[in-house]
């Protein structure tokens, strides 16, 4: 089971479907990891091509295999629009340490409705109980005594 923390760095989305007629849509992020949940910025009027940037951090103990990332369009007057979600795989992350923006389809009602951009760096916590490395390779260690 991977320990530590997840770097998750929410870049863009394409080809989102509009849900607003009279305008463009506000888009938002809400980042789900098992319990955790972490909302980005509001991209205001940006429409189906929105650009975050931005980086959230996620702490990783137990088992955890994927990212929800849900977009959503901010409205005023009514309630917000859900616009579609993409899970996310983890495994990957966790095995190589860290995955380079990629793109991810988003769906929603089981169907293709954009993409959205997102790069992922994971960082072990170091396991407690062992000694460290420099000390681990023999057990004997020099000092210096001027």
């Amino acid at each position: 089971m991977p320990q530590g923390k997840l770097e998750v760095l929410l870049c863009s989305a394409k080809g989102l479907e509009d849900t607003d007629f009279l305008s463009n849509m506000d888009p938002y992020v809400i980042l789900t990891c098992r319990t955790q949940e972490q909302k980005s910025s509001v991209a205001s009027g940006n429409g189906s091509e929105p650009e975050w940037n931005e980086t959230f951090i996620f702490s990783i103990s137990g088992s955890v295999s994927e990212l929800i990332v849900k977009i959503m369009d901010k409205d005023t007057f009514s309630s917000d629009d859900f616009v579609g979600k993409a899970n996310i795989p983890l495994e990957p992350v966790f095995a190589e340490g860290e995955v380079p923006p990629t793109s991810y389809n988003v769906v929603k009602d089981g169907e293709y409705c954009g993409e959205v951009r997102v790069g992922l760096t994971f960082t072990p916590e170091r396991a407690r109980g062992f000694p460290d490395e420099e000390e681990s390779y023999g057990g004997w260690k020099e000092s210096s005594m001027d």
